[in-house]
């Protein structure tokens, strides 16, 4: 008999989470995509970070699962759980690169700490990866000698080195100017479907939302409020959701002409 896999390759299935008597998470169930980029957006202590903390391992839900293609890492063995953390990937919110390492020492971490490669081989691959995010030639530099666009694609050369079947992203536009934000935004979409990552992105940018949501949970309170496409969000009657999304009065009336280009 043929089994066949879900379309999805994480399922978050009834988290929830308190610290102390304050409820962060309550009853959480949602899917991220294979192969598609998945956000997870909401207003400051909406629970999305702590989600994604539950997601990634980081942090033990009071109740829920979090299955990774079948398998619930949160009842998983420790040596369960190192498996599929080498198949995840972090882009974390201010980069976390070691500022005694040059670019090339940065993007080898993952290799020295998971592999038994040699070094000529560890070199090649992150030679490989610095290629892709446009850093030929930034090999000796060091996080304080190149910029915070610089910064961002080295931390994602330094998530994807490993090869990974899930990227996390937290609030990759954090701290960007507009156009540099717009070409990380690219540079992850682009990877996604180049190597058919499963990536899940915590963002308030709502020019990721529009242009590279495939997959959207919107987080209102600690619940799931919302779940579904950025071109779907659009048309949403939720009013938690359009007051986080059409905030200012230009997105407001942006909304509008596509509501009424729709009735026509």
């Amino acid at each position: 008999m043929l089994l066949t896999l879900p379309y999805y390759m994480i399922e978050i299935k009834n988290i929830s989470k308190s610290f102390e008597e304050k409820k962060v998470l309550m009853d959480v169930s949602a899917t991220m995509l294979a192969g598609k980029t998945n956000l997870i957006i909401g207003t400051s202590g909406s629970g999305k970070t702590v989600l994604m903390k539950i997601m990634v391992g980081l942090m033990t839900p009071d109740t829920g699962n979090v299955f990774y293609e079948g398998r619930d890492i949160i009842n998983m063995d420790p040596k369960e759980l190192k498996e599929i953390r080498t198949q995840i990937g972090m882009l974390f919110q201010g980069s976390a690169l070691f500022d005694s390492l040059t670019v090339e020492q940065n993007v080898m971490f993952p290799l020295d700490m998971f592999t038994r490669k040699t070094r000529r081989e560890k070199l090649k691959r992150a030679n490989e990866v610095l290629a892709r995010v446009n850093l030929e030639g930034a090999n000796r530099k060091f996080p304080s000698e190149i910029s915070g666009g610089m910064k961002k694609r080295v931390a994602l050369a330094r998530a994807i080195v490993l090869n990974p079947k899930y990227l996390f992203c937290d609030e990759p536009n954090s701290g960007l100017d507009p156009k540099t934000s717009i070409l990380i935004d690219e540079l992850i979409y682009d990877l996604t479907k180049e190597y058919n990552i499963t990536t899940i992105i915590n963002t308030h940018d709502m020019n990721t939302v529009m242009e590279r949501g495939d997959h959207i949970v919107y987080m209102h309170q600690g619940r799931k409020k919302w779940e579904g496409s950025n071109k779907e969000i659009i048309f949403s009657d939720d009013e938690d959701l359009n007051e986080f999304i059409f905030a200012s009065d230009f997105l407001r009336r942006a909304k509008e002409m596509m509501m009424s280009e729709k009735v026509k």
